[in-house]
């Protein structure tokens, strides 16, 4: 523990005199730019933590952990296979479904969706659609004739519940004159709304059975979805999940979206480098500003040889009086970006509505709101990565305060 008389002269050279007034100057700037680097630094990693989970939630709940892909054909004996799939231990949700290409048309506007004929209550097992409706609800799909559409894609055609939307499949019925696209109307049953732009925007629910029929695969599905306890450590349930599918293709999340994820973590890393810059600069502040505080107090700390004080003793000084500086721009950056992170999407949209510009455009950026995951060793990390700079920075004025010979520092006095 640091003496107090040393800690009341380290806290007195940090007061601001007239006469030093460049000195105290420096040093304000050094606690601003620890501040401000600190606080960055937090935000930018509660985002990207915030971005990726998001994703990783979003993702995962729309296309499951792993995915049992069949041929043109389809899968014939698909409720048999999805008893067993949901018999193999570890496993939670299994979703079955068709899925096939069209073009959306309604009040003039047409579109490219991807259609997915589902039983209901399997979509209700789905954790991604529990509240996810705008408008109508779920049991839509217990009539035929019905469909959900996603939220950007109501608001793209002017649709609401009653409305009539027209698909149009390339897969359609042969003639002699050639293959005539298939085309049928359905009327919206319910308006859903899962957060990411591409599934929001270009998906459409439909009875299987309505599916079934209308892309000529009678009693067949093509896509099985499984759902696993711990996705992140996925690839232990491939064994078991292979010898229930046999030749059918197993693919899973790390494998769908390896490259993406990957991406999103290298960036993660170059921010944190890139922006421990501010923190960097902030301490060379430090260095500057104790160094000229060494140089103007020399009469000062050649009087206290005198009177005893030893070299540690003055090297402490001032090794505390940058710790200060950096102890309190550590904290004060620390609050101010947990603040901001945990209110992130509320700051986001009150300087929208004060400038009239998008920030966050969910087109672009995939998720409809400004994400934010707060981690305790990431705040920890950064904390500590700053104290340890304010520290270092302190040693090279300490060291020559402690070195600084009394007899040099008085013989003009």
């Amino acid at each position: 523990m640091l003496p107090r008389a040393e800690r009341l002269i380290a806290l007195r050279y940090l007061r601001p005199r007239r006469e030093e007034g460049f000195v105290s100057f420096v040093a304000a700037f050094a606690l601003l730019g620890i501040t401000l680097g600190v606080a960055t630094l937090v935000v930018v990693m509660a985002v990207m933590n915030g971005f990726r989970a998001e994703l990783l939630e979003r993702v995962l709940g729309f296309n499951g952990h792993l995915t049992v892909v069949a041929g043109p054909a389809g899968i014939e004996d698909w409720k048999s296979r999805v008893a067993r799939l949901r018999a193999v231990d570890g496993v939670t949700t299994v979703f079955p479904y068709l899925e096939g290409q069209a073009l959306a048309t309604a009040n003039g506007v047409a579109s490219g969706v991807v259609v997915r004929g589902v039983e209901a209550e399997d979509l209700a097992r789905l954790e991604l659609f529990r509240g996810a409706f705008r408008a109508g609800s779920l049991e839509a799909l217990l009539r035929p004739g019905r469909v959900l559409v996603g939220s950007r894609l109501a608001e793209r055609m002017g649709l609401a519940v009653g409305d009539r939307l027209t698909l149009i499949s390339p897969r359609g019925t042969t003639t002699v004159f050639g293959t005539v696209p298939r085309i049928e109307g359905f009327v919206v049953g319910g308006i859903f709304e899962v957060g990411m732009y591409d599934y929001d925007n270009g998906f459409v629910y439909m009875p299987l059975a309505d599916a079934q029929r209308y892309f000529a695969m009678p009693g067949r599905i093509n896509t099985i979805q499984v759902f696993v306890a711990d996705p992140e450590r996925v690839e232990r349930w491939r064994p078991p999940l292979e010898a229930v599918v046999g030749d059918l293709a197993l693919v899973d999340w790390k494998q769908l979206n390896a490259h993406f994820f990957a991406a999103l973590e290298v960036e993660r890393n170059v921010m944190f480098l890139i922006l421990t810059l501010i923190v960097l600069v902030a301490a060379f502040n430090i260095v500057t500003g104790l160094t000229m505080l060494v140089r103007t107090h020399g009469r000062d700390i050649a009087i206290l040889r005198t009177l005893g004080a030893t070299r540690a003793a003055i090297g402490r000084i001032f090794l505390f009086a940058g710790a200060a500086v950096g102890v309190t721009g550590t904290a004060l950056g620390t609050a101010l970006g947990l603040a901001f992170a945990l209110n992130i999407d509320a700051v986001r949209r009150f300087l929208e509505g004060l400038t009239g510009f998008e920030l966050w455009s969910a087109e672009i950026r995939f998720l409809s709101a400004l994400p934010a995951r707060v981690e305790p060793w990431d705040v920890a990390s950064v904390a500590v990565m700053a104290l340890v700079l304010s520290l270092l920075a302190g040693l090279y004025p300490a060291l020559r305060a402690a070195r600084l010979d009394p007899v040099e520092a008085l013989r003009w006095e």
